[in-house]
């Protein structure tokens, strides 16, 4: 912590230390009575990377050598002057003229659907809505498969389950926010990405390593946010409509209005619907879940730019139901019985989040905001013969302030907030309930010397009621060595309560005995999970044969302090205890991003992943995670027509190495696995005619090699007996999948 504290507050420094400096004053010259300062004017040497950025009185001070002898000085809306400077370097005063005339400017460029930037020091990957659209990204969970940086697995053979990962690590360790209020977490774990529709997004920022301290400090990994569809900002109608041949019909409708002039509302209706059942590889198990939800979020926009007032109300219903199990099942008559095995899963989920945020219009760069949230979240469910029931009551509020210091080159932010999370459980015979609450504040300073160096460090002050008094420090460094690059470090710490259930409910669709391992702990008897993440990152851009190219080569690693280690290594148990040894994991990924044709688009990425646990009966690999990983995309655009008319083709390659099994030799020997998966490649492909601004049509395929794992299950045909078991998934189960849509926009 000490060591923190002082590169802190070295790094702080950095644009104060002692030197010959110029000082100045740059104003208004149009200015009517006394002379008006030009706040977050840009003043900069000539053919140097040297600037500075004039304060809130339209002061600067900027680094001076005498080989210094014309100062640009440029500001949105003003003429740009270039000044010549006298030897002496003494201080000057400058008036800027306004731009009464412009000529028009028509400047036209290709936004790439997903990016990272070479400014934020964080490193950030960002995806928009045209990204999302290369594939069917029915829900959150579906909407990374053309993402290298995020990997998609089923948790289990039966539930449809999707679990992303990244940096080696299952979600739990992701904080994953809408619009930066903390939004899949606690009873929603599980299945929450699926609970957001992809329609509803209108952008994802992807951020590896430890997040802002301002989101809380959860943060292990990194952080998923999701920007929803704006009312003011999104079409007044907007439909899409979806079916696909594993008996999948969806439907989503966006319906835009503008109350007055600083109101909108929209109303979003999603629901979908799977009653056909499919049992492809005969295990009489189905391959995929029936399933219906309907989900409905009205959405409450509020702007007035001259006062500088902006905010948002959303408030939520969704009711979900699942089937599972034996293609015979028949839930009136064998739920809860031996004569078929079956499962049901029944959530219903209401939520309300506001956010509120001024920017003082009299004061550049100082502003305020405060975030709220409410969700009440039932799931009723059964597997088998085995019952989960959680509910999950939460409160969230944040509140934060940001302004600078002397001038843009030093921000700060800071605030206070406050999480309430009341958990009910019951887990096969016995009950689970607890209450957490925390008190938090938190201050985060970043430094932009506009060129080389940025850099943002926070550090938050949490009191819990579980985890006691603690500190959360996080730093995130870019330095920019030469053109188009950008070198990241990033090191900062997490700590959170383990969900055990509602984060591995897998476990119910097998018949191992379930054994908690009490130590004195706070949280079902064990202790919180902390860990500590550190990583480097390098993006450098260039031409190659005259277009754009990029290559980043990222690397992290998590070390864990202290870990509920889910222990799968006995056949007939699954065990939770707190760590006694190492747990840690290493990621490294290159990727190569490339255009080699106007409108033609290369993504190409190879992962390493050293994800290793220590279990009570050794150090091992974590179970179904792949060392190797090797992924492809490639997307390309035909011209667009007078009418907005296009075809748009996009394909995506992965192909993971063998994946370790847990350990399965205590079973009869027809029900033993080798040590390892076998390898797999799955090949994504989609097609859309876009006939105009307002109509696009789609058809594509998932796992268009029909790629299948052949007995996912173990002992499907005697379901409970004692050596049962649905979560040795290592590939695709129903094959090959393919599916059509259409959109509609007004």
């Amino acid at each position: 912590m000490r060591l923190f504290i002082i590169l802190l507050l070295s790094l702080s420094s950095l644009g104060t230390f002692s030197q010959e400096t110029l000082e100045g004053s740059i104003e208004d010259a149009g200015a009517t009575e006394e002379p008006k300062g030009l706040a977050g004017a840009n003043v900069f040497w000539l053919d140097t990377n040297i600037g500075a950025v004039t304060d809130f009185e339209g002061n600067f001070s900027i680094p001076y050598k005498e080989t210094y002898k014309k100062l640009v000085i440029s500001y949105v809306g003003y003429q740009t002057d270039t000044i010549s400077v006298s030897g002496n370097a003494k201080p000057i005063r400058h008036a800027l003229k306004a731009s009464s005339e412009l000529d028009e400017v028509t400047i036209s460029a290709r936004r790439k659907a997903s990016s990272r930037s070479y400014i934020e020091p964080q490193n950030v990957i960002n995806v928009s809505s045209d990204e999302l659209l290369k594939a069917a990204c029915c829900n959150l969970s579906e909407s990374f498969e053309t993402n290298p940086s995020i990997d998609v697995n089923f948790t289990d053979a039966v539930t449809g389950t999707r679990q992303i990962k990244m940096l080696g690590l299952t979600s739990p360790y992701i904080l994953i926010t809408t619009e930066n209020v903390p939004a899949i977490r606690g009873a929603a774990q599980n299945y929450g990405l699926s609970f957001i529709p992809g329609t509803w997004v209108e952008s994802i920022q992807i951020t590896k390593g430890a997040g802002s301290v301002t989101n809380g400090f959860e943060s292990i990994a990194g952080q998923i946010n999701a920007e929803l569809q704006k009312p003011m900002s999104d079409e007044k109608l907007f439909v899409n409509a979806y079916g696909s041949m594993n008996g999948r019909l969806e439907l989503n409708t966006h319906v835009n209005t503008q109350v007055s002039q600083k109101w909108s509302t929209g109303l979003y209706v999603h629901g979908n619907l799977r009653n056909s059942k499919f049992d492809k590889n005969e295990d009489g198990f189905l391959d995929v879940p029936l399933a219906e939800q309907i989900n409905v979020m009205n959405r409450w926009q509020y702007t007035d730019s001259e006062k500088g007032w902006v905010s948002f109300l959303n408030f939520r219903y969704l009711n979900d139901s699942k089937q599972a199990g034996q293609t015979d099942f028949n839930p009136e008559t064998d739920k809860l019985t031996t004569r078929a095995w079956g499962s049901e899963i029944e959530t219903e989920r209401y939520d309300f989040s506001g956010k509120l945020g001024y920017v003082n219009p009299e004061i550049p760069y100082q502003s305020a905001g405060l975030q709220v949230a409410y969700s009440y979240h039932n799931q009723d469910s059964y597997f088998g013969l085995r019952q989960y029931d959680i509910t999950h009551d939460s409160f969230y509020a944040n509140a934060l302030y940001n302004s600078i210091i002397s001038d843009s080159r030093h921000k700060i932010k800071t605030g206070v907030s406050f999480t309430y999370d009341d958990y009910t459980e019951f887990a096969d015979t016995a009950s689970y309930d607890r209450t957490e609450n925390s008190v938090g504040a938190f201050f985060e300073y970043a430094y932009d010397n506009l060129e080389a160096l940025s850099l943002t460090a926070g550090l938050r002050i949490d009191n819990h009621n579980k985890m006691g008094f603690f500190v959360t420090p996080r730093l995130h460094v870019k330095y920019t060595p030469w053109e188009k690059s950008a070198f990241r470090f990033s090191v900062g710490r997490g700590k959170r309560t383990a969900n055990i259930f509602a984060e591995n409910m897998s476990l119910f669709a097998t018949s191992r005995q379930i054994i908690v391992e009490e130590d004195g702990g706070e949280i079902y008897g064990m202790d919180p999970e902390i860990a500590w993440n550190y990583g480097i990152s390098y993006l450098q851009g260039f031409n190659l044969f005259g277009r754009n190219a990029s290559v980043t080569f990222d690397f992290y690693r998590t070390d864990f302090t202290n870990q509920i280690v889910v222990d799968w290594e006995t056949a007939s148990e699954i065990r939770f205890y707190n760590l006694e040894g190492d747990s840690y994991s290493n990621s490294f990924q290159v990727e190569f991003d490339y255009t080699p044709l106007q409108r033609w688009d290369w993504r190409l990425a190879y992962k390493y992943y050293d994800v290793q646990t220590q279990y009570k009966s050794g150090k091992f690999q974590k179970p179904l995670t792949p060392k190797n990983r090797f992924f492809a995309n490639t997307s390309y655009e035909t011209q667009k027509s007078d009418n907005g008319g296009q075809w748009k083709f996009d394909a995506t390659y992965n192909w993971l190495g063998e994946q370790r099994y847990a350990a399965t030799d205590a079973n009869p020997l027809e029900l033993q696995l080798p040590e390892y998966s076998p390898t797999v490649g799955t090949l994504n492909a989609q097609v859309t005619k876009v006939f105009s601004e307002k109509f696009e049509v789609y058809i594509g395929g998932e796992n268009v090699t029909n790629v299948r794992q052949p007995q996912p299950i173990i002992d499907a045909e005697n379901p409970f007996g004692s050596n049962f078991d649905t979560t040795f998934v290592y590939g695709p189960i129903f094959g090959s999948m393919y599916y059509a849509g259409l959109r509609f926009k007004l």
